[in-house]
């Protein structure tokens, strides 16, 4: 005599778990969605202005004034450039910004490279009341040690230089702080390992943690040479003549004319940010790597 075939009981999550999936690929597909609206929108809020400064600046005189809002210039001239780099050193200023951006920017990137290390990885007496003696000088507003910065630039004899603009800005608290979190990201037992190995500092620094601070490097590139080449205050007091003028400045001085041009603004204006533009989406990848390797959310 068989035994009855034992029947097998079926789970009771069995039936419920199909339309559970479904409403979980239902709910990320609409947050996805929704994502994206949200990013198609700051798209264009952040890039309107941008398109904006593109169509006065290839639009012919007179028409921003007119009546409506006009998405595309009636006519496309070049008519606004000519006239900025006919009638100003357009490209003198240019070159300006360039050597004075470029020498803040690699002293600025050493000193801050140098310091980040040795609040990260030096010991010494007093390390972390200096570092929040750094930090607290970023709450003293730019404009407060305006003067303090002027009377010293003048007692050193370089008022009027390149080197009167290039000097305050050395060091920035700020990049000093990021390199310091980036140091202290990587891994001890590296350090250690090149220590029992008898290097030194300086060996460790430049042939073990220098080459994993690619988005290190990257962020501080980006962030001062960006400073340096949008500063307008400090060049306007330390430079005197008009063939030193930065392009900020030149674009003030190309506004405060009698009858100012618009047109010849905007086409000014693009000229100086199509540069920073370029160097963004060329650092953008390890722009974004190093500030999430620095804890900087």
């Amino acid at each position: 005599m068989t035994a009855p075939a034992q029947q097998v009981p079926i789970a009771a999550e069995a039936v419920p778990r199909a339309p559970r999936r479904r409403g979980r690929r239902d709910e990320a597909r609409r947050g996805i969605v929704w994502r994206t609206i949200v990013a198609v929108v700051v798209t264009i809020i952040v890039v309107f202005p941008l398109y904006w400064m593109l169509v006065v600046a290839f639009s012919p005189r007179g028409e921003v004034f007119e009546p409506g809002l006009r998405l595309w210039p009636s006519s496309l001239t070049l008519e606004n450039f000519e006239k900025i780099f006919d009638r100003y050193p357009v490209w003198t200023w240019f070159g300006n910004s360039l050597v004075i951006g470029v020498f803040i920017t690699a002293i600025t990137t050493t000193v801050n490279l140098l310091a980040g290390y040795a609040f990260a990885r030096l010991r010494f007496a007093g390390r972390d009341a200096v570092f929040l003696l750094v930090l607290s000088t970023m709450m003293i507003p730019v404009q407060a040690i305006m003067v303090a910065q002027f009377k010293l630039i003048s007692g050193l004899e370089l008022y009027g230089t390149y080197w009167g603009v290039i000097l305050p800005g050395a060091a920035a608290a700020f990049g000093i702080f990021l390199a310091r979190q980036f140091f202290l990201s990587i891994p001890d037992e590296l350090v250690e390992a090149a220590r029992i190995d008898g290097a030194g500092h300086i060996r460790i620094f430049l042939q073990v943690v220098l080459p994993l601070c690619k988005p290190l490097i990257a962020v501080l590139l980006l962030l001062t040479f960006l400073g340096s080449w949008n500063d307008f205050a400090w060049p306007l007091i330390a430079l005197k003549e008009n063939e030193l003028f930065t392009l900020p400045v030149g674009l003030i001085y190309l506004k405060g004319q009698t009858t100012p041009d618009y047109n010849a603004i905007m086409a000014m204006s693009l000229v100086s940010v199509i540069p920073m533009v370029l160097l963004f989406l060329f650092f953008q990848r390890y722009f974004v790597q190093g500030f999430a390797r620095s804890g900087i959310r």
